[in-house]
């Protein structure tokens, strides 16, 4: 029987993957992949991490979604959200400023490392064990 801790972990990795994963296709779709790859080289990056970037998003999304390997997911997400604060950090705090700020990027990295420590929670195509750690 799933617990309230199951429940809040589906609730966050469903919503965290939906967002995630339209995202990724806003880049496919909107930007393009040759645009996401120009502004990820516009920004000395190399282009190559676009790629990456949107295999992620797109990718991690749909696996958290389901609830698969929903812990290195999220790290993988991490990451690319952690490049996503330093790309904004130069515009202030709040992502409503020009170029949108850092505390976004950084709030969903939070909420990714929650669902690292939570696990897939109820409802995953696969059930991870219970903790990170045992004692």
């Amino acid at each position: 029987m799933p617990s309230n801790s199951d429940d809040a972990a589906l609730i966050l990795r469903v919503l965290s993957g939906t967002l995630l994963m339209a995202h990724g296709l806003m880049n496919v779709f909107v930007f393009t992949i040759p645009g996401t790859v120009g502004y990820f080289e516009s920004l000395g990056l190399p282009g190559l991490l676009a790629y990456l970037t949107i295999l992620i998003e797109v990718a991690g999304g749909l696996a958290l979604i389901l609830g698969v390997a929903v812990r290195a997911v999220s790290l993988a997400v991490i990451a690319v959200l952690l490049g996503a604060t330093w790309v904004h950090s130069g515009n202030g705090w709040v992502f409503s400023s020009e170029g949108g700020g850092w505390e976004f990027p950084l709030f969903w990295a939070i909420v990714q490392a929650a669902i690292a420590l939570l696990g897939n929670g109820a409802y995953a195509l696969k059930p991870s064990a219970r903790r990170l750690v045992t004692a």
